[in-house]
């Protein structure tokens, strides 16, 4: 059995090696792989293969790659699943479940052909599974409680074993007391690589899962039991502005995956470009039947992948399409004020509140600018800030930053795009041009229809209306 240091996060651990007595399952191994743990909550170095076919690794939005080591001819992993804290964006953090440390858990990347043995560590308060989200294998490995499997009970630990069939895009989750440990955010990527190194090889290859999540203000442990009502729209339990900037270099092909674990539809649009819709979790579509989107949707439970070429330098906006996807901390119940001349009141007001400030009857703009006093633990409903002022964004929302001569798998924030000189939409200062009526045609008059009712089978006066 051999270990590589690259493929752990050092051999001290995060956490001890757990006994093969805890062990549940067809494998009595004498040993189980570490299980790392990671707390920064921002974008990993992708996990280079050092062994094995050649591909170009993913890189998980605000997270990383769960390391492995080979035994035998079997790629082992090990998962724990667990209480986790994660930061939202600065200034609020969530209290959800998870696995190794976040929410969502490590993606984990293989090569088609592979055989996997993946730990399942459960350090939760009850019961959990993992079912293999779009994977073809055994049926005993699907990971459905009491359907499939015994449930994996608290600081048990279980193995799941089987050869991955396919290439793709796919993601891992319980299917157990399911309704609470997804709405916690248990989930994670799972990226199988094509054997054939050259097959719809990309250069830079992003994945992020989304979910959504009730917290109320000041709050920490989203209300599990909400259906409709949702308040942060989150890629990889993260917030705009604290979702990571997908970095690219002028000319590199480039892949975006996602996937849906919320209770909603999201048409995920990315500003500047048309892509090709590459890969779905049921498979590869085929090339010459790839179509061309600007926007694509992605219903509950699916995952999409699109490509493009990236040849238009700039800083391009991608975000889910529905309005109020693209706000935090977002109040429902809020009255609608425009166009409402709120001065007389606001005066009246501020003798019993001298720091009141009327909002709203312009739209909300407003809020996106001002830094207005929050409950603990929480965020503006729009927030945000690049080089021309505030960005009156937040939830699913993020930048595809491309710029010409940067290094392969350099992805360091490049800062803001420096727009050629007058490449910038401006105000005009000139004299506004006075409105022209257009010349009147024959159209312009209209002659008054009349209609006459008949019934069926009637056509006395009296049947008519």
């Amino acid at each position: 059995m051999t270990v590589s240091r690259r493929n752990f996060l050092g051999t001290s651990g995060a956490v001890a090696l757990i006994g093969a007595s805890a062990v549940s399952g067809r494998v009595q191994a004498a040993s189980i792989p570490e299980a790392p743990i990671m707390k920064d909550a921002t974008m990993q170095p992708p996990l280079i293969p050092t062994s094995g076919p050649d591909y170009q690794p993913v890189v998980t939005l605000n997270g990383w790659t769960l390391p492995w080591r080979m035994n035998g001819d079997w790629k082992e992993f090990h998962l724990v699943a667990e209480p986790v804290v994660r930061e939202m964006a600065p200034g609020m953090v969530a209290h959800l479940w998870g696995y190794n440390g976040q929410s969502p858990g490590p993606t984990i990347e293989a090569v088609e052909g592979d055989k996997v043995r993946i730990f399942v560590t459960n350090k939760l308060p009850e019961h959990t599974t993992i079912h293999w989200h779009g994977q073809l294998l055994p049926c005993g490995m699907d990971g459905v409680g009491g359907l499939t499997q015994p449930h994996i009970k608290p600081g048990k630990t279980f193995v799941y074993e089987f050869q991955l069939q396919k290439s793709g895009t796919f993601m891992y989750h319980p299917h157990a007391d399911e309704m609470v440990q997804m709405a916690m955010g248990m989930m994670g990527f799972f990226v199988v690589h094509p054997k054939d190194p050259t097959f719809r090889r990309v250069d830079r290859d992003f994945v992020f899962l989304m979910a959504a999540y009730d917290i109320e203000p000041g709050a920490y442990v989203p209300r599990v039991a909400e259906m409709t009502d949702f308040n942060l729209w989150t890629w990889n339990s993260r917030v705009f502005p604290g979702i990571d900037h997908i970095v690219a270099a002028k000319g590199d092909k480039v892949r975006i995956r996602f996937g849906n674990l919320t209770m909603t539809n999201h048409p995920i649009h990315m500003h500047g470009y048309d892509f090709k819709v590459s890969c779905t979790d049921g498979g590869w579509v085929p090339e010459a039947a790839a179509w061309p989107e600007v926007t694509i949707d992605c219903a509950v439970g699916q995952m999409r992948a699109f490509d493009f070429v990236a040849d238009h330098p700039g800083d391009w906006a991608i975000h889910c399409h529905k309005s109020h996807h693209t706000m935090n901390a977002m109040g429902h119940d809020l009255r609608n004020f425009i166009g409402v001349d709120k001065k007389e009141v606001a005066k009246k007001v501020r003798k019993l509140v001298p720091d009141y400030m009327p909002m709203g009857s312009a739209g909300m703009a407003d809020m996106g600018e001002m830094e207005m006093p929050l409950p603990d633990n929480t965020l503006p409903m729009m927030t945000g800030f690049a080089q021309f002022g505030a960005v009156e964004m937040g939830g699913m929302f993020s930048v595809v930053k491309v710029r010409e001569g940067l290094a392969a798998n350099d992805y360091k924030d490049p800062g803001w795009f420096k727009h050629p000189e007058g490449s910038v939409a401006f105000e005009w200062k000139g004299e506004p041009k006075k409105a022209e009526r257009a010349p009147s045609t024959a159209f312009d008059k209209t002659k008054t229809a009349e209609f006459k009712v008949v019934k069926p089978g009637g056509n006395s006066p009296h049947d008519n209306h």
